[in-house]
């Protein structure tokens, strides 16, 4: 028996729930999943996992020892990458997540420099808004905007980036353009909703350096960044969203900025990784590159 790799094995059903679901994570037979962890329970003399018609779930043995195969395997992980080419090179597959509007305006079209620099990365990429388990998914590094972050991961701060406020012409045309705090009085808004948390957003300004939320009537509320720019374009109230998600609608003129005077709070860029893939050269190698991707110029995003 392999123990490492029974090590892996294990640690990937504990993830994911299910002996099905990590053998196809691992592109390995059902069987030998089984028989794997069969041996590795004989071979310790305890049972790991408590198998049951809906879920498998780590016993208190499985739970404790799961906790030292993810740090003896990232210890691993870590020792071979320094003493081969892979710190130079690294290889395997990096699985991430992101928001679809940097995943689509930002991240995919930059891309191919990315792996032009590392040619054996394989990127497995998850373009969405909702609320992801990094742990039970097997998802390496996630990208989220604004400030909710969960305490138990490794946060890498990539930028603040700078929002609007937005409207559609024909919305003015109908409502009239605001010129200030209390014109707002006159007009509704779209409403967004986390998929996350299940919070509903306002609209919120810099005044005086504090910040002050304001939240007017709404026809229309949404939960995806895609259905809130559409909201708008359509007519139903003024947004905010960061820059770069608005540029094609600025240049097109579907959508366009009102109380210029007034500044949006930025919203924060984050990437964020479970402790024990902290030293992943595949997620570091890639935070890095995000991380001089959201400096450059042209991209709408700020550090």
């Amino acid at each position: 028996m392999d123990r490492f790799n029974a090590m892996r094995v294990f640690t990937r059903i504990v993830e994911l729930g299910g002996f099905a679901k990590a053998a196809d994570s691992l592109q390995l037979p059902r069987a030998s999943v089984t028989i794997l962890i069969k041996q590795l329970e004989a071979h310790l003399g305890v049972q790991l996992l408590q198998r049951t018609t809906r879920q498998v779930s780590p016993t208190l043995d499985g739970a404790a020892y799961y906790q030292r195969c993810v740090q003896l395997l990232t210890d691993l992980e870590e020792t071979e990458a320094v003493f081969s080419t892979r710190r130079q090179n690294p290889r395997g597959t990096l699985s991430v997540d992101m928001p679809s509007g940097i995943g689509r305006l930002i991240v995919i079209p930059a891309l191919p420099a990315f792996t032009a620099r590392y040619p054996q990365i394989e990127l497995d990429i998850g373009l969405n808004d909702r609320p992801v388990d990094l742990i039970r998914e097997g998802v390496d590094c996630v990208l989220r905007g604004g400030l909710a972050l969960d305490e138990s991961l490794v946060a890498r701060p990539l930028a603040m980036m700078d929002q609007l406020t937005l409207a559609s012409p024909g919305y003015l045309e109908r409502m009239g353009v605001p010129a200030s705090l209390e014109d707002l009085a006159n007009h509704q808004m779209v409403e967004y909703v986390s998929t996350a948390s299940g919070k509903r957003f306002g609209l919120e300004f810099l005044v005086d350096n504090a910040v002050r939320p304001i939240h007017l009537p709404k026809r229309v509320a949404v939960n995806s960044s895609d259905g809130y720019f559409a909201a708008c374009e359509a007519g139903y109230g003024l947004i905010q969203a960061p820059h770069y998600h608005a540029m094609r609608q600025l240049a097109q003129g579907s959508l366009v900025p009102v109380l210029a005077q007034l500044p949006v709070p930025k919203m924060a860029l984050t990437a964020l990784y479970p402790p024990h893939r902290q030293l992943s050269q595949r997620v570091r190698v890639f935070v890095d590159w995000l991380v001089e991707l959201c400096s450059q110029p042209g991209t709408g995003l700020q550090r």
